[in-house]
């Protein structure tokens, strides 16, 4: 008699689910043993990344980077399927470029490199204190009371001007910390968009140490970060992924009293889908977005049936999940002889804000091409001003950078510089408002530390007593994706 293979259903085809399904097709003999299916809610593999096109240059509508090159497996994917060279223009291909960028204020006001660098400095300084990479005689601030990123940043900010007599030829003290102050704020705009914190206030400052990078370089992926996606998806058999099937809902057994349908036992989960159909497994690996579960916990969602333990439930609700998006912006052919350049934008306190420039624009740290020679320009947005962003028409947007780009371009170039950098179509992401995402990716909230992240990728049924001399119920629901990673959260390689 040949005994029935265990169903295996991996929820999502992004980049955990991908990685679960060709590593339990490509592992010896597990083919074989299991009968394995994706399911997918979307039309598309990849899920938070997602190569697209934009003015003829690749680009990427979510995951970008491949942070640091040394010892990350998203790397080495890419090196062995030679998708680190294109011909076709590709999004940072030249890098980031900062070493070319000009910090200009909302007024048009081009800050010296070195006004600018001490706060650069004393930020990068702050980080790594506060990440455990720095640790200074003073430890400037004191550690002590520090909740937040952003109270530990503030403080150092404090510190700072404290110890800071000097003034600068030309500017008063008052405007001095002024500019001081936009300086400070443009690079905790940069910082948000690394955490998705809609402010860093949000962000707990003793699980900052844990988190990690791997060394080296940080790169972009020359034929798209789609291409990792496809070599994963490459090795499963046609069929096996299977798109268009969004579950709605997850039933369970925690205490193994298996449905017996017809008088034949059934496997003990029973996923539910949008279209009325179900489909039973004896494991389901849930890779969904934090997003997705921080909703499906709600007790009008009913996602899960009956709903996750308390221990699983409260690190989904401590933890974070923010929004980054980005915006592309296709200008009309600029002159020969000028380059769009590498903006650092320095908006003003209240009280001396250009009432032109849209307050979604306030929070937003760079403008700049996507690579050196490209008519295509991008920024980011993060938190509520991205959520706005998507809320808003091309025109809207177009209007809204149009009357920035005058504001902090008028006194650097002759022209009238709305009409030399006209804008002439826009693309955005939309990752907010995306039920299959709601959101981009996880950080760890005040209140909250690595070990939500620990409870978050435990399986269930958990364990009650590594003592206990009964063997532990079968696995039914396990988890995985970046909002399962300790140290790595955040990120594709997570």
């Amino acid at each position: 008699m040949v005994s029935k293979k265990p169903k295996v259903v991996i929820i999502g085809a992004g980049m955990a689910g991908l990685t679960a399904a060709n590593k339990l097709y490509t592992t010896a003999g597990c083919k074989d043993l299991l009968d394995l299916c994706v399911v997918e809610g979307g039309n598309r593999i990849g899920g938070r990344i997602n190569t697209s096109e934009f003015g003829g240059d690749r680009i990427e509508m979510g995951a970008t980077w491949i942070h640091g090159i040394a010892g990350s497996p998203v790397y080495k994917i890419a090196q062995d399927i030679n998708s680190l060279q294109s011909e076709q223009p590709w999004e940072c291909m030249d890098g980031l470029l900062e070493t070319e960028a000009i910090t200009v204020a909302e007024d048009g006001y081009v800050l010296d490199s070195s006004f600018v660098e001490p706060i650069s400095n004393l930020f990068n300084e702050l980080m790594n204190i506060s990440q455990k990479k720095l640790v200074t005689q003073n430890e400037i601030p004191k550690l002590s009371n520090v909740m937040s990123i952003g109270s530990f940043l503030r403080k150092g900010l404090d510190a700072y001007w404290d110890s800071d007599v000097d003034g600068v030829e030309g500017l008063d003290k008052q405007r001095k910390r002024s500019l001081e102050q936009g300086i400070f704020a443009m690079f905790e705009s940069i910082q948000r968009t690394y955490t998705s914190a809609n402010d860093l206030e949000m962000l707990d400052f003793n699980a900052e140490k844990e988190y990690c990078m791997f060394p080296g370089e940080e790169i972009t992926i020359a034929k798209g970060y789609l291409s990792v996606i496809e070599s994963l998806a490459s090795v499963l058999p046609p069929g096996l992924i299977q798109l268009g099937r969004k579950v709605t809902k997850i039933e369970w057994q925690p205490d193994e009293s298996l449905e017996i349908e017809n008088g034949n036992n059934k496997p003990p989960v029973k996923l539910h889908f949008a279209d009325g159909s179900i489909m039973y497994a004896d494991h389901v690996i849930v890779t969904v977005s934090l997003g997705v579960l921080k909703q499906g916990i709600r007790e009008d969602s009913g996602m899960f049936n009956p709903p996750l333990s308390s221990f699983k439930t409260e690190a989904i609700t401590r933890l974070g999940f923010g929004v980054v998006n980005k915006v592309f912006l296709k200008l009309t052919p600029i002159p020969d002889g000028i380059k769009f350049p590498y903006l650092q934008m320095v908006f003003h306190n209240e009280s001396e804000q250009n009432p032109k420039i849209p307050w979604w624009m306030r929070r937003t740290a760079n403008l700049c091409p996507i690579y050196g020679n490209s008519n295509v320009l991008i920024s980011w947005f993060v938190g509520k001003e991205a959520l706005e962003v998507e809320t808003l028409g091309d025109e809207e947007i177009i209007d809204g950078f149009s009357k920035t780009i005058s504001s902090l371009l008028i006194n650097s170039h002759s022209d009238d510089a709305e009409s030399m950098f006209k804008v002439e179509k826009v693309l955005k992401s939309q990752w907010g408002n995306d039920p299959l995402f709601l959101g981009s990716y996880s950080y760890v909230a005040i209140d909250s530390s690595g070990d939500d992240l620990d409870a978050l990728a435990e399986p269930l049924p958990k364990m009650t007593s590594i003592h206990s001399n009964i063997s532990p119920p079968p696995l039914q629901i396990l988890f995985a994706g970046e909002a399962t990673h300790r140290t790595h959260y955040s990120t594709t390689h997570g």
